[in-house]
C-alpha cells in the first residue's frame, strides 16, 4: 500500500471535461478539495467551460498536453466516456473518474476497464449515492445488528421531474432520448447501493414501463432482487410523483430497512430513524440533512474518498473492474422486463 501523503506533499492537479448541469457539484467540491486542486476544464461548448472559472478549453488533447493533470474528472454523458478515456490513455494520463452510467453498453464499459488496466492507469465510476451520508449510517446501522435480521429493504424513487412534455428540459434535456432511462440512468445508483448495503444479489425480476410519451425510455417500474439468507429488496420507481421533502433531488424518495429487530425508515430530509421491534418510537440515528446542494454532499465524499486513496489513505471503492457486476445486473433487469422471468446471476453478480 501506498504510504500516505505528507502535508508538504503537493497537491493533487485535478482537470474536468464536461461543464454541464451536473459539472457545478463537482467543480464545487475540487474547489474545496483538502489535497487537491482544479487546473483547467474543457467542454466543446467554451462559454460552458470558462463558466468555471477554470483555464477552459474546448479540445481535449490540447488540454491534457498543456495542462498534464494529475487526475482527469469525466463529466459527461455515457455516449463521451469510452472516446475520452482512449484519449486520455493516449495522452498518458494514469488516473481517472468517470461519471455513470458508465459507457453506453456492458461490452463497451468492459473493453474500456481492460484498456486501462493495460496501460496502468486507474479508473474509478463516480457512483456517488453510496456515499450519501444516510447510506453510510444504514450500512453502519445493519453492520452493528440494528434491526436484527434483515429480512426486506424498499427504496421508492419519487422525484417528481417527469411529468409532461418538457420533463427534464431544464436540468438534463438529454434524459428525454435515452432509449433506457429510469434503471440505465437512475435505477443503477440503487444497483449499487443495495449491493453496498446487502452484498451481491442471486437473482433479479423487472416490470419496466413509460408513463410520459415525451420520452424515449421508461419512466416507472419495480426491480426486485434476491440475496443470500433469504433478503429481499425492492425498487420501486416512479419519476412522475414525489414524496414528502422540501428537496426532492436530496434522497429522491423514502426507503425502509426491516429485519427481526426493528426497522430502519430514511425520510426525505435525510434523517435516518430506527423504531425497535414491537415498539411504538422510535429513535434519531441521522438528523435532517441541511446541506443545500446535490444528496447530502455526496459528490464531494466520494470525490475526497479518491484523493484521500490517491494519497495513501485507504481502499478505493468503486473502481471500474468492481463496478463492472453493476452494469451486468442493469442488463439482467432489463432482460427480465423483455421476458417476464426472473433472471438469476452469476457469483459477481453477472446474468
Amino acid at each position: 500500500m501506498t504510504a500516505p501523503a505528507a502535508e508538504s506533499d503537493p497537491p493533487i492537479r485535478v482537470a474536468g471535461v464536461g461543464a454541464g448541469y451536473f459539472s457545478r457539484f463537482h467543480y464545487d467540491s475540487w474547489a474545496r478539495m483538502l489535497g487537491a486542486v482544479p487546473v483547467a476544464a474543457c467542454d466543446r461548448d467554451i462559454a460552458h467551460a470558462r463558466a468555471t472559472g477554470l483555464p477552459a478549453f474546448d479540445d481535449l488533447p490540447r488540454m491534457l498536453a498543456e495542462v498534464r493533470p494529475d487526475l482527469l474528472d469525466i463529466i459527461l454523458p455515457p455516449a463521451g466516456h469510452a472516446e475520452t478515456i482512449r484519449a486520455a490513455l493516449a495522452a498518458g494520463i494514469k488516473h481517472m473518474i468517470c461519471q455513470k452510467p458508465f459507457c453506453l453498453k456492458p461490452d463497451e464499459a468492459h473493453a474500456i476497464t481492460a484498456e486501462a488496466e493495460a496501460a496502468g492507469a486507474l479508473l474509478v465510476v463516480h457512483e456517488n449515492f453510496r456515499f450519501q451520508p444516510w447510506y453510510r449510517a444504514i450500512k453502519a446501522a445493519l453492520d452493528n445488528g440494528l434491526v436484527g435480521e434483515l429480512q426486506q429493504a424498499t427504496f421508492r424513487l419519487r422525484p417528481g421531474d417527469g411529468q409532461g412534455p418538457d420533463a427534464y428540459m431544464t436540468r438534463q434535456p438529454y434524459f428525454q432520448r435515452m432509449e433506457r432511462f429510469l434503471i440505465h440512468e437512475t435505477g443503477v445508483h440503487w444497483i449499487d447501493t443495495f449491493r453496498f448495503l446487502m452484498g451481491a444479489p442471486t437473482h433479479v425480476y423487472a416490470d419496466l414501463r413509460r408513463l410520459n410519451p415525451a420520452i424515449r425510455g421508461e419512466d416507472a417500474g419495480l426491480a426486485i432482487f434476491d440475496f443470500p439468507g433469504g433478503v429481499r429488496a425492492l425498487f420501486d420507481g416512479n419519476r412522475h410523483l414525489d414524496h414528502a421533502a422540501d428537496n426532492l433531488r436530496r434522497t429522491m424518495g423514502e426507503a425502509l430497512f426491516e429485519g427481526t429487530g426493528g426497522t430502519l425508515t430514511l425520510n426525505g430530509d435525510g434523517s435516518v430513524r430506527l423504531r425497535r421491534f414491537a415498539e411504538i418510537e422510535d429513535e434519531v440515528l441521522l438528523p435532517a440533512n441541511t446541506w443545500t446542494g446535490f444528496g447530502g454532499d455526496c459528490v464531494h465524499a466520494l470525490q475526497s474518498h479518491v484523493i484521500a486513496a490517491l494519497r495513501g489513505a485507504g481502499a478505493l471503492e468503486n473502481t471500474a473492474r468492481d463496478y463492472l457486476p453493476v452494469l451486468g445486473i442493469e442488463q439482467a433487469l432489463y432482460s427480465s422486463a423483455e421476458t417476464g422471468r426472473k433472471i438469476a446471476l452469476s457469483t459477481g453478480g453477472t446474468s
